[in-house]
């Protein structure tokens, strides 16, 4: 059987086809506690539910339009930095982005507006799940290969923290070309590589990418990926929502109009000079993970993964998971605002942490201490 997904999301049809199957009729949904709880005793995957969506109010939403506005233009320079990297690796005849649901869904449309302006190629991008300890979705691999056997296929995502999903995808690739006839690579592409596990990056630098800032209002209005067998057919599409009434506040098209602005030949020209300063694909040197081991032991945290280091995974530790503390580089509190205001409305305490590479790191609650 063939399965064919479902037409999800608010992006134009042309600039992203998400493979995920609608499950926008199932309540998934759990309060944050309630949900941290079930995760962390073992009872439910993360995967098999949803948190509740956060709903920013305008003084966050005026944050958010403010930090956009002073980072439009650095996000569009690593996407040019990144595109140009790829194109000088891979070409860009054949190529095919595939961007890791959710966050590395902009990043995708990002760079799919990047090769039609400047090379004037329509390339491919779909968008699949991937889900931490339980792999990427390989019926949307084999969709993707079924229609573009050629492809020269690059994964997407937005930035890096530790690098549990790079590990992940490593893994899932690995098994996929031990079982497959075409050979795939899993070379991950981000705008941010704070935790220096990714191939193809704009920066190292832990940045505030304004898309971190929100979830499916600033993604298509699509939520986190499901992968629950009590709503999913064996071999379909891992699955996802439509969040259809959150359409007057979606920010998806907005936000890629904002950066795709500061589009210019200029930026192209200063893009491939900061290409000669690097490789254009990197090995991986894990730098972040070190530190986090070191913070683990410090801080006497029983597993690994309620550390979530970088401004990205912070804010999310922030909007849908039950915080312990925040640690803040002091170097880097005046591009934390966002984080420091969602630490005060919900009453988290928030600590100086000099000794990271990362701008800040939000630490989950052990609720079964």
């Amino acid at each position: 059987m063939q399965f064919q997904p479902d037409a999800l999301g608010s992006y134009a049809p042309d600039d992203v086809t998400f493979l995920l199957r609608d499950l926008s009729h199932v309540n998934l949904e759990l309060a944050t506690e309630e949900r941290e709880v079930s995760i962390q005793s073992g009872k439910r995957h993360y995967s098999e539910m949803l948190p509740i969506e956060f709903q920013p109010d305008e003084d966050y939403m005026a944050l958010y339009n403010q930090i956009l506005a002073q980072h439009a233009k650095k996000v569009a320079s690593c996407v040019a930095i990144v595109a140009e990297k790829m194109a000088a690796y891979r070409g860009v005849n054949d190529l095919v982005l595939v961007s890791l649901a959710r966050a590395g869904t902009p990043v995708g449309v990002l760079l799919k507006r990047y090769f039609h302006t400047f090379y004037g190629v329509n390339v491919p991008h779909y968008s699949v799940s991937i889900i931490r300890g339980r792999g990427i979705d390989e019926t949307a691999l084999r969709y993707i290969l079924q229609h573009h056997p050629h492809a020269k296929v690059q994964f997407v995502d937005g930035w890096t923290g530790k690098g549990a999903i790079t590990k992940e995808l490593d893994q899932s690739i690995t098994t996929w070309n031990q079982n497959e006839d075409i050979k795939l690579d899993a070379y991950l592409a981000v705008l941010a590589d704070p935790g220096h596990c990714a191939h193809f990056y704009g920066t190292q630098e832990d940045f505030l990418i304004p898309s971190a800032c929100l979830n499916s209002t600033v993604s298509g209005l699509v939520s986190r990926t499901v992968l629950n067998d009590a709503f999913l057919e064996t071999g379909d599409f891992h699955g996802a929502k439509y969040y259809r009434e959150l359409e007057p506040f979606d920010v998806s098209t907005s936000y890629i109009e904002a950066i795709v602005a500061h589009y210019s030949d200029e930026l192209v020209q200063e893009a491939k000079l900061a290409m000669k300063a690097a490789p254009v694909l990197v090995i991986p040197s894990w730098q972040g993970l070190d530190t986090i081991k070191e913070m683990q032991q410090q801080f006497d945290i029983q597993t690994i993964n309620h550390i979530k280091p970088g401004v990205g995974e912070t804010t999310r530790v922030l909007l849908r998971r039950v915080p312990w503390k925040i640690l803040v580089n002091p170097h880097a509190t005046q591009n934390l605002a966002h984080i420091l205001l969602l630490a005060k409305k919900r009453g988290v305490a928030v600590e100086s942490y000099e000794q990271m590479p990362y701008a800040c790191c939000g630490l989950i609650k052990d609720l079964t201490r």
